[in-house]
């Protein structure tokens, strides 16, 4: 049975306790909070989402100009592409456990339970934005610095293209090729979540979820590639 979302001074707090931030304006936290897929809602995080991307461009930039004053342009571009993609502040999301306090659709919510996607990736955005009106940047700097510096030195080449790094693996071994299929659409039409199957000769199929027929096969062919050990499971960092 899923937790009852919290409100009020308990949002606040659990907030506080994964951002560092406490909230002045709890009228903002929640739109920050709130998804377009929400029922009934009267404001979402979709203005907040376009601005927290261009605070946490502009705060990871200088993060890795500081970290790495000798490194070429080409060295920590790629670096940065992979820190701002969407999949790694879905990464974020599901690390602060944001689904147990984001407003969205309950078959959203339901079908990405435990993986991410697109709606926690929003809400991250979101809530960087509302961290940088409700206290400016400095306390925005704080927050986008607590969970994207340790990832800041990983080795990054790019970010990972799933679909293609499993036809290289099968490519390895067999003349196969992989098959995906739409198994279902559900949602309104402006917030579809799609699920699909991908299908490869001698293995047993896998299926992903996303807000986009793309986004879904990107999911399954992870799934796929986790399954079978190509890819490590590394889990959540602690």
């Amino acid at each position: 049975m899923a937790l009852k979302r919290p409100t009020g001074e308990a949002l606040a707090g659990e907030v506080q306790a994964k951002t560092g931030h406490a909230f002045k304006d709890m009228r903002l936290l929640e739109t920050a909070l709130t998804h377009s897929s929400a029922v009934k809602a009267v404001r979402n995080n979709e203005r907040l989402e376009f601005l927290g991307d261009r605070v946490l461009g502009l705060v990871v930039a200088d993060m890795l100009f500081a970290q790495f004053p000798d490194a070429p342009e080409g060295e920590i571009a790629p670096r940065f592409n992979a820190l701002v993609d969407s999949r790694t502040c879905s990464e974020i999301g599901v690390e602060m456990e944001l689904e147990n306090l984001v407003r969205a659709d309950a078959t959203l919510k339901a079908r990405s339970r435990g993986l991410g996607g697109g709606y926690l990736a929003d809400a991250v955005e979101a809530l960087i934005a509302a961290i940088y009106v409700d206290g400016g940047i400095d306390a925005a700097r704080r927050f986008v610095l607590r969970y994207w510096e340790p990832r800041a030195r990983m080795v990054v080449a790019k970010p990972p293209n799933p679909k293609s790094e499993l036809q290289e693996w099968i490519a390895k071994t067999s003349d196969a090729r992989p098959e995906y299929a739409i198994q279902k659409r559900e949602g309104p039409d402006h917030q579809p979540v799609f699920t699909v199957s991908v299908r490869v000769d001698g293995f047993a199929p896998s299926t992903g979820i996303g807000g986009s027929r793309r986004a879904a096969e990107e999911a399954a062919a992870s799934a796929f590639l986790l399954r079978e050990g190509v890819w490590p499971n590394q889990g959540s960092a602690a």
